[in-house]
């Protein structure tokens, strides 16, 4: 029996251990009339490893405009959805965002469905003060770049950033510029998942280390605010 109809899920899957998923996720996954994924053929995996088999429907920032008037046309006529990301919560640093707006504007029924979140897995890990904290996503790569490092630089809170690996020790370095090279960072590297890997130190330290370590898998910066 459905829990709900006409109603948008919002739900947290795995950072990259499959066992990191609620009891309710999986409920959840299995009872909606479709899931909107970012790449179907990561959440496939998923659904595969939990023995799901409702449709997959993809949404992305390419298609984000074309498909949701689609997903809210579905949910105002009494389907229920989930919307997922490749991995972690949806709206933080993708597409998901834009469709839980849009179901907002429309009166339809929006329901968190929590779990895994890279920023905050390497936050609590960090070492690093964890009473107050921002999340600044991804960092501009160019146009506005050094206005974003220039305001981080008096941030007191502790700071969490994604990056990619291309752009790792070029924000490191980044960081150690504007924020001060003695400035405590700690570096997730593919959180739960095997070769999970935590590297701590000053920003000076963590840059010798990258410099001289091969630069695999996905990343998360947490620095020391400004105290």
């Amino acid at each position: 029996m459905r829990e709900y109809e006409s109603t948008l899920f919002v739900v947290a899957t795995p950072i990259g251990n499959m066992e990191d998923i609620t009891f309710r996720a999986v409920r959840i996954l299995s009872e909606v009339d479709a899931i909107a994924a970012e790449d179907t053929r990561i959440t496939k995996r998923l659904l595969d490893q939990y023995n799901i088999s409702t449709p997959l429907t993809r949404y992305h920032d390419h298609n984000k405009e074309q498909v949701t008037p689609e997903l809210i046309a579905r949910l105002h006529g009494g389907e229920s959805l989930a919307i997922v990301s490749d991995a972690g919560t949806p709206g933080i640093s993708d597409p998901a965002f834009y469709l839980v707006r849009e179901a907002i504007r429309n009166d339809i029924q929006c329901i968190p469905v929590p779990g895994p979140s890279a920023g905050i897995s390497a936050l609590i890990v960090s070492g690093l003060p964890t009473d107050r904290w921002v999340f600044e996503g991804f960092l501009p790569k160019k146009k506005g770049r050094h206005t974003r490092l220039l305001e981080l630089s008096g941030e007191e809170r502790t700071i969490v950033i994604y990056e990619a690996k291309y752009r790792l020790l070029k924000t490191l370095r980044d960081l150690g510029e504007y924020l001060g090279e003695e400035r405590q960072v700690t570096v997730g590297r593919e959180l739960t998942k095997k070769f999970e890997e935590m590297v701590r130190g000053t920003c000076n330290n963590v840059i010798e280390y990258y410099s001289n370590n091969t630069i695999k898998g996905e990343f998360v910066i947490v620095v020391e605010g400004n105290r």
